[in-house]
């Protein structure tokens, strides 16, 4: 009863403030302008032809019965001008194919234009299969079905239109997410499906921590909400946005998606003031954030601690509740949408693996897949036939609020560059909408190699798809928005201001989205460092101190087998300091990894000076830091630096000596004299890997 009257109190505050509300909305009309009005709709689009196929896993299966109803959930908007459909459907991938037909379907039942029309998939493994991936094929009988469906549910939230007032709100829902993919050790390099020893990473490595590393990204912990309301406060729609990539479901059900759904439903209801028309019901929204990355566990924790699927719905409701029960609404004027089809090439098999694969396909004969082998056989003689094709993107502008979206299994990272990019801060990206063109692993990650990278339907575009689709959408983004995008900027808390004040010739954040140089901070030396392949990027950093402004994550790339390589300018006193976090086992090699290095390229000679950390050296040794003065064995520290933790190290050299100390210590780990020649091979430094790329750094490398 509490929360229901604080609802029906902040609605009466609205309606008090609204008075001249209504005057505004008289002017803007006398001007052609007609007001913002919303629409909502739920149509079952459950099977009704059994056994169904059912997508989501390597191979194929099928169900013979509904758990739980799978639905389109269609919200429209209109302010006059514009009017948008945004559908959000459980299934695990829709076809474009598929997408362009039901819209040009609703179009001849609606006044919506097929490309004002935004359809996306939940992304439910449990869902009736409408489109072929791996070892699937598309139901023949339930595209049919759905496809009229569609329509039938953009139709229904037309016809529902009224008069509306917008709500924006967002919370971190971090403890329900967390990523799947996760760095190899290099000694435990994984074989493909064609053979070839190339896997660095891959989803779930994690599930026997020993031989895992580290994440190979950030996730993205923020749920995000768009709630419409009718004037007087009744609610007609929520959209909620979140980053996770399905829980796991007996089919036919509509995954965490439908519960969460179902329950936030019962609460709008609960919640609505006083002599609310049941009629049309409130209609709740869980579009998939960008998620090709993402699951519900936490692999650094030893046990998954998730719960049940209702269990786990509950919990993402309770937070929704939150921000619903605490939204400031406000009237619409601005609505755009703006579509593009751009084309994209395959990956597809050259001579020798296109052969393999025939020979392979050809046994097979009119069978499905019944291992990876053939699965991936199978799909190059696929890709080989498409060779190319076309994928569509869309921004919507709702007031200041913005929405992008891609038809691809997009990586945590690469909604955070559209996020933070967005002319609006207000941003939510809807992934798997209009298409299903697979992953889009950023350009590096290819070089890590796994699942999320093998060529097929489900991951075979080009590797330049992200940041081709990234421009394409920020682009989008500034025409609906009609301002530019934002610069992303590292914020500066105050150890970094401390830094600044202590005026270094070089200051590098490490909060870089992508390969290339390194933003100096600092004006200083004009220092040149770049990012070689074997890093990966904007991964959660150092925050032992702050380093960032308060509420912002520190970022930093994370270093599996590649370094930067820097030319610094000569000098007789050097000061280095790094953050480090090692994420190898203690028992994997003697040397965990070299982090900072000066010498001549590809070589240890005798002015070198390298600093790392021992691994498993068999006494008490293990873990510590270990400085090499030339060609000289390493001299160690005493201290042991735990595993997946931070800390913060301080070289200094001299024409006498080298110091290193640790955060905190006002003693020195390791204290050494030093050739007076070191100086000759100052100009070449490297940072998360040593002069000869002898055991580099696996882990990560921040503020340095």
């Amino acid at each position: 009863m509490q929360l229901q009257n604080c609802r029906k109190g902040v609605w009466n505050r609205y309606t008090r403030i609204a008075t001249v509300g209504c005057f505004c909305f008289v002017l803007l009309a006398s001007n052609g302008r007609a007001e913002f009005r919303v629409g909502a709709a739920v149509v079952d689009v459950s099977p009704e032809q059994f056994p169904v196929l059912i997508n989501g896993g390597m191979m194929s299966r099928t169900a013979e019965e509904v758990r739980t109803a799978v639905n389109a959930r269609a919200i429209v908007l209109d302010n006059g001008n514009e009017r948008v459909a945004m559908v959000v459907v459980d299934s695990c991938m829709l076809p474009k194919q598929l997408l362009d037909e039901a819209k040009q379907l609703a179009a001849s039942r609606t006044k919506i234009k097929p490309e004002k029309m935004l359809i996306s998939a939940t992304h439910a493994h449990s869902a009736p299969s409408s489109m072929g991936a791996l070892g699937t094929d598309a139901d023949a009988n339930y595209v049919p079905l759905l496809r009229q469906k569609l329509a039938e549910a953009i139709a229904a939230a037309e016809s529902n239109l009224a008069p509306a007032v917008v709500g924006w709100g967002t919370a971190d829902a971090g403890e329900f997410t967390a990523l799947r993919r996760w760095v190899i050790r290099p000694d435990k390099k994984q074989t493909d499906p064609f053979g070839n020893l190339t896997v660095r990473a891959n989803m779930h490595a994690a599930k026997n921590q020993d031989d895992a590393v580290g994440p190979t990204g950030p996730e993205d912990p923020t749920l995000s909400m768009i709630s419409f309301a009718r004037p007087d406060g009744q609610p007609i729609a929520v959209l909620t946005n979140f980053s996770m990539h399905y829980f796991g479901d007996s089919p036919v059900s509509a995954d965490y998606f439908g519960y969460y759904c179902q329950r936030l439903e019962t609460y709008m209801m609960s919640q609505a003031v006083d002599g609310y028309d049941t009629k049309p019901k409130p209609v709740a929204v869980m579009s998939h954030g960008c998620s090709g990355d993402i699951w519900k566990r936490d692999y650094m924790q030893v046990q998954d601690s998730a719960g049940t699927i209702q269990d786990y719905a509950l919990g993402l409701e309770k937070i929704a509740i939150d921000i619903y029960d605490h939204l400031t609404y406000y009237p619409v004027d601005a609505l755009a949408m703006q579509e593009a089809r751009i084309p994209m090439k395959y990956r597809v098999p050259d001579a020798q693996r296109l052969s393999w694969a025939n020979e392979i396909v050809a046994t097979m004969g009119d069978r499905l897949p019944t291992n990876t082998t053939e699965v991936y056989a199978r799909e190059q003689v696929l890709l080989d036939k498409l060779q190319s094709t076309e994928v569509v993107l869309q921004a919507i502008r709702i007031g200041d609020i913005a929405i992008a979206t891609t038809p691809n299994e997009t990586y945590a990272l690469t909604g955070l560059k559209l996020k933070l990019q967005s002319p609006f801060e207000k941003t939510m990206v809807i992934e798997l909408a209009n298409g299903g063109d697979g992953y889009i692993p950023p350009p590096e990650q290819h070089f890590l190699g796994g699942y999320n990278t093998w060529p097929a339907r489900s991951a075979g575009l080009e590797i330049t798809a992200e940041p081709r689709i990234v421009a394409k959408d920020l682009q989008l983004l500034e025409n609906v928005c009609s301002v530019p995008r934002r610069v992303f900027h590292q914020g500066r808390g105050p150890e970094a201001k401390l830094i600044e004040e202590s005026r270094p010739s070089d200051y590098w954040r490490m909060s870089e989205f992508s390969p290339g140089p390194l933003k100096n901070e600092i004006s200083g030396s004009g220092a040149q460092a770049v990012y070689e392949p074997g890093v990966i990027f904007f991964l959660e950093g150092d925050e032992e101190v702050p380093f960032t402004a308060l509420g912002e994550r520190n970022r930093c790339p994370h270093f599996a087998g590649g370094r930067v390589a820097a030319v610094l300018p000569v000098s007789k006193e050097v000061t280095v300091a790094v953050s480090f976090w090692n994420g190898l086992y203690a028992g994997t090699r003697p040397v965990a990894g070299w982090f900072i290095s000066s010498d001549y390229p590809d070589s240890v000679t005798s002015n070198g000076i390298h600093l790392g950390l021992a691994g498993d050296t068999g006494d008490e040794r293990a873990n510590c830091l270990m400085l090499q003065i030339g060609e000289n064995p390493p001299v160690y520290g005493h201290q042991p630096i735990p595993r997946w933790d931070w800390h913060r190290v301080t070289l200094t050299v001299t024409d006498q000596e080298a110091q290193v100390y640790l955060r905190g210590h006002k003693e020195p780990e390791i204290r050494l004299p030093i050739a007076a020649a070191w100086h000759m091979v100052q100009g070449n430094w490297y940072f998360g890997g040593r002069s000869d790329n002898q055991d580099n750094w696996e882990g990560k490398l921040d503020e340095i």
